[in-house]
């Protein structure tokens, strides 16, 4: 998965949240917080239904900031998630990397002595 640039993303959202903020405090008549909490509720898809818009332009907007800012935001969730784990997996390399130089080669198995044919004998009674 290509992984993009994280201020791209972040502006992206940033940009969602504020046009969703303004259009609403300005079409529907609510104040700036409670169109950017609508704004952040509908993107998320929390949807507490506190705030319903109740024109028709308010109607016909929130469902083209559902397809539109719910892109955004999984994209910006997806991300998020990718960079950790890759992260994630260089870590992983470097501890492999790290601990496979500390082991002698010729070193035995810690349960070297522990046989397979030894402990079968055992369970026989011979």
């Amino acid at each position: 998965m290509k992984q993009l640039k994280t201020h791209t993303v972040i502006i992206s959202l940033i940009g969602i949240i504020a046009s969703g903020t303004v259009f609403f405090h300005f079409v529907e008549g609510w104040s700036w917080l409670d169109s950017y909490f609508f704004t952040v509720v509908t993107i998320s898809t929390v949807g507490y239904g506190q705030l319903v818009p109740a024109t028709a332009l308010g109607k016909l907007a929130t469902t083209a900031l559902i397809f539109v800012g719910l892109g955004v935001f999984v994209i910006a969730i997806q991300q998020f998630a990718l960079y950790h784990m890759r992260k994630r997996e260089e870590h992983t390399q470097w501890l492999i990397a790290h601990l496979g130089h500390t082991r002698a080669k010729d070193t035995p198995a810690a349960n070297a002595d522990d046989s397979p044919d030894l402990n079968d004998r055992d369970a026989n009674g011979s």
